[in-house]
């Protein structure tokens, strides 16, 4: 242990400066209320106050602090999407992350480990070609290689003709990495805590103040906030929020499940995905092979699991992976999914004036956190939709403008 390390923890007159400034008491107006404590509702508090110089926000959640869909996704983070607005959006997402432990002053533990799309079929493959191209000519690295390019990439994976559905090849992504998730709605917390931002746990809203057609603060379970301007980033409650202030999403919200196994040495370096099999897997840094697949086929506002997912995720999981048949699965949990018909986000202005939405995320929200928070602290700051977020604004569902990623983003979280 270096003498300097020794002298610094055994010294009785340090005092480590907290993580998080709590602020018991609410105040009655701010200008920035933010409903939703998760990755997404951090991260604009964050940019609000570095970027913009914006400190006076109150970030509120009826729960505590990220322990929604931040703390029950599977922490995948990629560019490869299927149209050129998801792979640019995507791309700056990646370009944030590589990053952010240095920005936050927190080891998010940010590890490349190669993404597997699998094809099954000639149509996979087709697919394949065409995601690859998209994503080359925006600058993002993907092609499509063979059955024996996974097989000497990725060994453990079961590449054998004899299966029901033999791999013909993959959308090979390199810069698929993986990340801590509870690590990344900490550092933005920290960070935006320590610049002046309060964040409160606990405080339900349970109604938006309105006069005329703006927004002008909320109503809670702690009592009446005032704000110039108010954000929604609620993941699968957005439908029951924006109600409260008086207009419609197209979202429909489906329960979206996951597990993990007990852990097990390093075997398995890459995360792979199989659009036609609905599975997708990683291994963890604890050693923990984590698995999912699609959303459930009905909509439903419960995180709880069932036999039925795990009983399909395995037959074939275990297709791809024999060595997996003697793991025990450690835990299993759903998070909420709020899907849009096009399988995008709906980000930016809303038909009420000074409300902004962020919702919309279905199977990628996570991967969208830096990005998401970057952009949106951007759109409440100048009161104007970024460039990048023009694609996803919710007035694409009248001019029937969609922005259709269910290729892409509908399994491969």
């Amino acid at each position: 242990m270096p003498f300097a390390l020794l002298k610094y923890g055994l010294n009785p007159r340090h005092r480590d400066a907290p993580q998080f400034r709590w602020h018991p008491e609410l105040k009655r107006n701010y200008d920035i209320v933010i409903i939703g404590a998760g990755g997404h509702g951090l991260a604009t508090a964050y940019y609000l106050a570095s970027r913009h110089g914006i400190t006076n926000i109150a970030v509120l959640d009826k729960a505590w602090m990220g322990g929604g869909n931040t703390a029950r996704n599977t922490t995948i983070i990629r560019a490869n999407y299927l149209t050129p607005e998801g792979v640019a959006f995507y791309k700056e997402s990646v370009e944030l992350f590589r990053g952010l432990s240095e920005e936050l002053d927190i080891n998010i533990m940010y590890s490349e480990r190669g993404h597997f799309t699998l094809a099954h079929t000639d149509a996979a493959m087709r697919t394949a070609r065409w995601r690859a191209e998209v994503n080359k000519h925006l600058g993002v690295d993907s092609e499509v290689i063979d059955a024996d390019e996974v097989a000497r990439l990725c060994p453990v994976m079961n590449v054998s003709d004899k299966v029901r559905y033999p791999i013909l090849g993959a959308l090979y992504h390199p810069p698929g990495a993986l990340a801590r998730h509870d690590a990344v709605a900490w550092g933005y917390a920290k960070g935006a805590m320590a610049r002046g931002v309060e964040v409160h746990p606990g405080t339900e809203v349970t109604g938006i103040l309105k006069e005329g057609d703006r927004a002008v603060g909320v109503e809670t379970t702690r009592g009446t906030i005032y704000a110039g301007k108010v954000m929604q980033a609620v993941a699968g409650s957005s439908s029951r929020v924006s109600a409260l202030a008086g207009f419609r999403l197209p979202i429909k919200t489906i329960p979206l499940q996951a597990c993990v196994s007990e852990p097990v040495k390093p075997i398995l370096d890459q995360i792979v995905v199989s659009g036609s099999l609905h599975v997708y897997i990683s291994q963890s840094a604890r050693g923990e092979m984590v698995m999912g697949g699609a959303t459930d086929p009905y909509g439903l506002y419960s995180a709880r699991s069932t036999l039925d997912f795990k009983e399909g995720l395995m037959a074939h999981m275990l297709e791809l992976f024999p060595f997996m048949a003697e793991l025990r699965v450690l835990r299993q949990w759903a998070g909420l999914a709020d899907m849009t018909p096009d399988f995008s986000p709906i980000m930016g202005l809303t038909p009420i004036r000074g409300y902004y939405v962020d919702s919309g995320w279905g199977t990628w929200g996570f991967k969208a956190t830096p990005v998401c928070g970057f952009r949106m602290a951007e759109c409440v700051a100048t009161g104007r939709q970024p460039d990048l977020l023009k694609p996803f604004a919710l007035d694409r569902f009248h001019s029937f403008d969609l922005v259709g990623e269910k290729g892409a983003a509908s399994v491969g979280h």
